[in-house]
């Protein structure tokens, strides 16, 4: 005969008054967690008791019930009901609704106490989102919802976001296809069918990080932080049409700007609006480009015009900013921290005088005919207009009969000829390297284009200490006094300045370009033109600025470029005199202690890793980020690969080979057996064999979306 199974009997509700509630020591709970006890008060005082408190009843030393409760499961409601009682919006004898157990229960208090806590299972993310979405939908707004949780506002504008993720994707995250990180990386993109193709071409990959769908989602869009986007504003972009990505989840940079076509054209328009109004001087041509390579003025002669006068309200203005900064300096002199208040206004005043220090300057009309200008992008995203750069071609002629070139010229009123041209290009990319695991040579112009950023770096850093500069001149006039090694000329105790034959589009904002322009823009607005003039202002220099000034003309001949050994061309060197240069660069980075990765270099997808192939991009996040780091990105394209390097490199303080000392690179790189006819030391690995650049010219080459 079969057993009958006993019937579930459950313990009785009651309200019970709250005076008549005891908290017991059997709570499991001791450690604060979760929801304030201010927060479930505040939420009850809204909501009423959602749940009821579990209670045994109190009984005396005979075992009599006292017609108290003890709450072994409940703790923080009857603390929260407790502070609503103090505060005096909860009556004493409010009755409170209660699960009440037999006191001699086979189940002990502390096994209620642990299973109420435990049991309970969190809400779902993608029904939190849904609540949130239905709540906004019945007109609530995302202010209130969150003040309802006691949970910030951005908390719940990221659980809404959700809504811009396909509900295919949803719908895998609700079956845990995928994870919430995932699927929040999703939302940096409205497209649904392009999340679905991402999510495609991921899914079944040994890697899907978050950052690698963010990529993918963003990959042809451009950074909020980009010049450009600084240039023409968010909310001019916005205002064409544009459409801006913002990540809720992350630190985004401002986000990213999805049509790339639309600012490039707004950046034109912009551009060429700057353009027609400098037009209007006169110049005879005006260059316009997002940006220009560094020294693009090599070769033409630069106006000095005279600086506007001030007029005496500019004076007046000048005086009293300067009485107002000294009387904050004075009056906080001895303070630890300045008032926030305070170190704003000395900001402001700073600014306030550093513009009237940039004045406009004049220029004579006759210059101004045969000159042109600049228009470009700043770094930081404002307008660079350099005035008055005169092409050999333009320079005035001197006649035989006397008359110079702009009499020559014939009527002085011709027409300014205005050869704006703005030229913005995406860079192509390299094909994919086969994956044969081999480390190839670098390309023979990055090696040029990486020890250009650091002959520019050192240049700055031998113009920053005199003592340095001072060496290095004397080294060179005693090596040609002594060693009979002297140039052709009278006297040749100069400095020739170097020009880089090969650089890409960044090393004009980086920060050793801009510091060197900086510098060289402040002794060229001191120092006269006369001959004669520039004799005396130089011998009435006190010792400091002597050096200084010596510095920074030194630091112009510095030269630490790579260039092909070719000691039977017109213009080559020999591999010994290039094994000089370098050692010297190096023994110059020891002496003024310069570090590349503080002079503002970090491995790019544009300046490095997308022009070297797959192995060398693995060896360098191997170097820089570790093993596992490597193996995160070794199944991808080359494309990717260079992408996701770049991140991985960021803040690694990695440097290739090029712009290290090059007794750090023979240490760890084995000697190479170089053919040829001279007779100079092997080069490193990174110079010797073919280039990578003549790897794949048989290779159908393609063009990417610029980032």
């Amino acid at each position: 005969m079969a057993t009958a199974v006993q019937k579930i009997t459950l313990a009785s509700s009651r309200d019970i008054p709250f005076n008549k509630l005891v908290l017991s020591q059997s709570n499991v709970r001791r450690v604060k967690a979760g929801v304030s006890i201010e927060d479930l008060a505040a939420s009850i005082a809204r909501r009423g008791l959602i749940q009821s408190i579990s209670v045994v009843p109190v009984a005396d030393a005979n075992g009599n019930e006292t017609g108290m409760f003890e709450v072994p499961a409940g703790g923080r409601r009857f603390r929260a009901l407790e502070m609503l009682v103090k505060q005096k919006r909860l009556a004493k004898i409010a009755p409170v609704p209660c699960v009440v157990r037999e006191r001699d229960s086979a189940i002990l208090a502390e096994e209620v106490s642990l299973a109420e806590n435990i049991e309970r299972a969190p809400l779902h993310p993608l029904d939190q989102y849904r609540a949130f979405q239905d709540m906004r939908d019945k007109g609530m707004s995302e202010e209130e919802i969150a003040a309802a949780f006691f949970v910030p506002a951005q908390v719940v504008k990221q659980r809404l976001r959700l809504a811009s993720v396909s509900p295919v994707l949803l719908e895998i995250y609700a079956e845990d296809g995928m994870t919430l990180e995932q699927l929040m990386a999703f939302t940096v993109s409205t497209d649904h069918a392009r999340q679905e193709q991402v999510w495609e071409a991921i899914k079944d990959a040994w890697s899907k990080e978050p950052y690698q769908i963010r990529r993918m989602l963003t990959e042809t869009t451009v950074r909020a932080s980009d010049k450009r986007a600084v240039f023409v504003g968010i909310e001019a972009y916005e205002a064409a049409g544009g459409v801006t990505t913002r990540d809720l989840f992350q630190s985004d940079d401002g986000g990213w700007l999805e049509d790339a076509a639309l600012l490039d054209r707004l950046v034109a328009e912009k551009l060429k609006a700057a353009t027609e109004t400098i037009a209007t001087e006169g110049w005879k041509w005006i260059e316009v480009a997002a940006s220009f390579p560094y020294d693009v003025t090599h070769g033409l002669r630069e106006l000095q015009g005279e600086p506007l006068d001030l007029s005496a309200e500019e004076q007046a203005t000048i005086e009293a900013l300067n009485a107002e900064y000294q009387k904050l300096e004075t009056e906080y002199e001895g303070a630890d921290e300045l008032p926030d208040e305070v170190d704003q206004r000395l900001g402001e005043i700073e600014a306030a005088l550093a513009a009237f220090e940039t004045r406009p300057v004049r220029f004579d009309s006759d210059d101004i005919r045969r000159a042109g200008v600049f228009i470009s992008i700043a770094h930081d995203g404002s307008l660079d207009i350099d005035r008055g750069y005169v092409r050999t071609e333009d320079e005035a002629r001197i006649e035989s009969d006397g008359e110079t070139g702009a009499e020559a010229a014939g009527d002085p009123a011709e027409p300014v000829v205005q050869r704006a041209v703005i030229t913005i290009g995406g860079q192509p990319a390299e094909p994919d390297d086969d994956d044969d695991g081999v480390i190839k040579p670098l390309p023979e112009r990055l090696v040029v284009e990486l020890t250009a950023y650091r002959t520019l770096a050192l240049r700055n850093a031998v113009a920053e200490n005199p003592h340095v500069a001072m060496t290095a001149l004397l080294h060179k006039l005693v090596s040609d006094t002594f060693m009979t090694r002297m140039y052709t000329g009278a006297m040749e105790a100069g400095v020739k300045h170097v020009f880089f034959p090969a650089q890409d589009d960044a090393l004009n904002d980086s920060l050793s370009a801009r510091a060197v322009q900086n510098r060289h823009g402040a002794w060229a607005g001191d120092i006269p033109k006369d001959g004669d003039a520039l004799w005396n202002w130089l011998a009435d220099l006190d010792d400091t600025s002597r050096m200084a000034l010596l510095a920074h003309c030194v630091s112009y001949g510095v030269n630490a470029l790579y260039e092909r050994p070719n000691p039977h061309g017109a213009s080559g060197i020999s591999q010994h005199t290039l094994d000089m240069r370098l050692a010297q660069a190096d023994r110059l980075t020891r002496a003024t202690g310069l570090d590349l990765v503080e002079a503002g270099w970090r491995p790019t997808f544009g300046n490095y890793l997308n022009r070297v192939t797959k192995p060398r991009i693995l060896q360098a996040v191997r170097e820089g980020a570790g093993e596992q780091a490597a193996q995160l990105i070794d199944h991808l394209k080359k494309g990717d690969m260079a992408k996701e390097a770049e991140r991985l490199l960021a803040d690694t303080g990695w440097l290739p080979e090029p712009l290290r000392l090059l007794a750090e690179v023979e240490a760890s790189t084995p000697d190479t057996e170089v053919d040829g006819e001279d007779d100079g030391a092997a080069l490193p690995d990174f110079l010797a064999g073919e280039d990578e650049e003549s790897a794949g010219d048989d290779e159908d080459h393609h063009l990417v979306a610029a980032e």
